[in-house]
């Protein structure tokens, strides 16, 4: 089975399990997997699928976004190291209002076939806080992955960043 095929359906099983529970977003208190943003308002990570080879990958990201419009969107996905250090960031520039869930893809990423990442996504108005999946290009690793409050949260000062959202 190819590495794309393997990853998306352990997504899909992530996916289907995380049904029974309440839609975390929607919670007026964070759970363990959800960290507290300034406005509660968080994007979640629902999917990843990895292409590509060692040191050169694309990363295509499945966000749920409470879009509304330039006042409220998810501005960007980003891949980091377990310790925090951003390795990608993909710009979203603008809102995804009518599609959602939404994917966008991004790369190169350079990191080796067995290297775990997180991938995270950020809200322009509540910042981060939302599920992330822990993944390895080789589909040794995709799963939810519970961040400590403020993990890493000063990678949203660094470069790239929104200039603008279009609408």
């Amino acid at each position: 089975m190819k590495l794309a095929q393997t990853i998306a359906l352990a997504a899909l099983f992530m996916s289907a399990t995380a049904c029974a529970n309440p839609d975390p977003v929607t919670d007026s208190t964070p759970d363990e997997n959800h960290s507290a943003s300034p406005s509660g308002v968080v994007a979640d990570v629902d999917e990843v699928t990895i292409s590509g080879n060692s040191g050169a990958y694309t990363f295509a990201v499945k966000l749920s976004s409470p879009d509304t419009g330039c006042d409220q969107y998810a501005d960007w996905w980003e891949v980091i190291t377990p310790e925090g250090v951003l390795l990608y960031r993909r710009i979203l520039a603008h809102s995804h209002v009518d599609e959602q869930p939404f994917t966008r893809s991004g790369g190169p990423v350079s990191i080796e076939a067995n290297a775990r990442v997180i991938v995270r996504a950020h809200m322009n108005t509540g910042g981060y806080g939302g599920r992330a999946l822990e993944v390895a290009p080789d589909g040794s690793v995709q799963q939810e992955i519970a961040l400590e409050d403020g993990f890493a949260d000063d990678l949203a000062s660094e470069a790239p960043l929104p200039n603008g959202c279009a609408f």
